[in-house]
């Protein structure tokens, strides 16, 4: 005999009730209750469902109507309630799987009991085979349940689910959110069974359909199944831009069991937590945790999982990788046309003879230097010269005007610029020695900032300080600087059929002009662009590759991964960036001081337009 301590024996539950109610109360998410309701009428058969919340005598209450097959029927041909009652974790369905009956979800046999987390009342009604419609009721907490007759007609076949009053913290339980979530929750299997569903939300008096899910990005077709040796995996999988709504959630059966892949453990890392990734994974042959089933046993089936998942995820790496790349070359595109154009924008405020980035040396197509603008011709975009009373141009002012004209040497439709939207005085800034003599010229421009050459007037004044006009009324004029020095201010008032806009330009009147324009020597080959080289550890920021014409920016440096958590602060820095290699190549051998204030004076002026 052996003893005491090796006896054995069989576990047993000792409080059956006990039992139940953990049961019950084991489903911690009431959406993923009606879930299983909707999943049971879908088992049936059902080709169309309706999800009806309503209220009545002051109570909420949840009505699930199907056409399905409705409960099986006993040896007397009516609705054998009794057996589902009292086969708890003993469901027909996985018999019914056994004998090879597809397309079935459930298979423990505790759906119906989830309920509890919905509401107090219970009433399942069904047909039988003569016709005769009975229910089922069941309250919650309690062990009993009744089958009776039902009295009110049931005017359609299959089942029909009611449970009120609903409990008071489902108050917000909408429509909208039963919507959402069954769209994800059952995505796959609504597709494949083809069944509409219909949520009637009497509370908020609006219909709504459950559509599957549809994910977003580019579908990553080379990935759509692995195989295994417990079965096949399927993946369908989009690349997407970085958000976080993108997730990969893992579905048994078309059935959703975990929102994120990531809450695993095994699957927080990369491609699966990179942000770039959105779809869903499905394991059929995967095992749930039964009271929730929204958890994975980490059985050799998961096991088997793991492994297959390995084999793609480097390939998923390196397809996340590219997407970034290209990313990166979208948002550097955005960015450097955003940064160029607030560089052409201060520029025109500024001293044109102290800023030449903007002098492309090159001419367009028909046009020779100084030729003062025949017919037929446009200036390079970007092209900066003196203004001129013989010429009458300021060279680079739009960039949406074309190079060429037609063949008839008529403008294009785009090129035809429209009402007066906006002047500015060229330069904005300047500094004149007392007694100097400056042209400026006002320009006019439209809302698309295309030049207006005729059809406005001009009225020059001197708003604040000393010095004359050549003109009062004519687009050129030229300044002559007082005997003293001080600040000037030009206003100029552009008017066109009622619009008028008006324009300034601040002078700064000394009696012996800075050493700055005597040391200037720009690079005149235009604005610049800009690449990355990668350079962790080392401390510069950017530097300027004058072969190249091109802004060198290192992105390894810790402001550079800072600043690209926020797209308009990436732009900022890149600006800040371009002024410190503007400054240091415009103003060779100037004092450190010196250089300090030509960069506090551009990035005032360019991040203005830095939008």
């Amino acid at each position: 005999m052996r003893p005491i301590s090796e006896r054995m024996g069989k576990l047993k539950i000792g409080n059956d009730w006990n039992a139940i109610t953990i049961i019950a109360l084991s489903q911690n998410n009431p959406l993923k209750a009606i879930a299983e309701f909707v999943e049971n009428s879908i088992d049936a058969h059902a080709r169309n469902i309706t999800i009806v919340r309503g209220r009545e005598k002051g109570e909420n209450y949840l009505k699930i109507i199907d056409d399905g097959t409705g409960i099986p029927l006993n040896n007397d041909g009516i609705p054998d309630f009794k057996y589902v009652a009292t086969h708890i974790c003993d469901s027909i369905k996985k018999r019914l799987k056994k004998e090879g009956v597809k397309g079935i979800q459930g298979e423990f046999g505790i759906g119906l009991l989830s309920f509890w987390t919905v509401g107090e009342i219970l009433v399942l009604s069904s047909s039988s085979g003569e016709g005769r419609t009975y229910q089922m009721v069941m309250r919650r907490e309690e062990s009993g349940y009744q089958i009776m007759p039902r009295r009110t007609l049931f005017g359609h076949p299959g089942t029909e689910l009611v449970i009120h009053p609903l409990l008071p913290g489902l108050k917000q339980l909408s429509g909208e959110k039963i919507q959402n979530y069954l769209a994800s929750e059952l995505r796959d299997r609504i597709k494949n069974a083809k069944v509409k569903i219909i949520i009637r939300d009497k509370i908020a008096r609006k219909e709504l359909k459950v559509e599957p899910r549809q994910f977003r990005g580019r579908h990553l077709s080379t990935f759509n199944s692995i195989e295994t040796e417990m079965g096949e995996v399927y993946l369908e999988l989009y690349i997407n831009q970085p958000g976080p709504e993108n997730e990969v959630s893992l579905y048994r059966l078309g059935t959703r069991v975990i929102p994120n892949i990531v809450t695993l453990d095994d699957f927080d890392k990369d491609p699966w937590r990179s942000g770039y990734l959105q779809g869903m994974i499905d394991v059929p042959f995967i095992n749930l945790t039964p009271g929730t089933r929204d958890g994975i046993v980490r059985d050799s089936a998961f096991t088997c999982l793991l492994e297959a998942l390995s084999v793609c995820e480097n390939d998923l790496n390196l397809a996340v990788m590219q997407e970034k790349n290209a990313a990166e070359e979208e948002i550097s595109r955005d960015i450097l046309k955003k940064v160029q154009r607030a560089f052409k924008e201060a520029f025109y405020a500024l001293p044109s003879e102290e800023y030449s980035w903007l002098e492309i040396k090159g001419v367009s197509p028909g046009r020779k230097k100084g030729s003062g603008g025949e017919k037929g011709t446009y200036p390079v975009d970007g092209e900066v010269e003196n203004i001129t009373e013989e010429s009458g141009l300021i060279e680079g002012l739009t960039e949406e005007i074309s190079n060429t004209r037609d063949a008839e040497n008529e403008p294009r439709f785009y090129e035809v610029a429209g009402a007066l939207y906006s002047a500015l005085i060229m330069p904005g800034s300047s500094i004149m020695k007392v007694e100097g003599v400056k042209n400026f010229k006002v320009v006019a421009r439209d809302k698309n900032k295309r030049i207006i050459e005729s059809g406005y007037t001009v009225s020059w004044k001197i708003r604040e300080g000393q010095g004359s006009l050549s003109e009062t009324e004519r687009a050129i004029m030229n300044f002559t600087a007082p005997s003293e020095p001080g600040i000037t201010v030009l206003e100029a008032i552009v008017t066109q059929a009622g619009t008028v806009c008006r324009a300034e330009a601040v002078i700064t009147v000394t009696d012996s002009l800075s050493s700055r324009s005597e040391k200037f020597s720009g690079s005149g080959k235009g604005l610049p662009g800009y690449t990355f080289k990668r350079a962790p550890g080392e401390l510069w920021r950017s530097y300027y590759d004058e072969k190249n014409n091109l802004i060198v920016i290192n992105n390894a440096h810790a402001d550079y991964i800072y600043a690209i958590r926020k797209h308009s602060r990436k732009a900022k820095y890149i600006c800040k960036l371009y002024s410190k290699e503007l400054v240091l190549n415009n103003f060779p051998g100037f004092k450190p001081e010196d250089l300090l204030e030509r960069m506090v004076e551009l990035s005032l002026y360019t991040e203005e337009y830095l939008k």
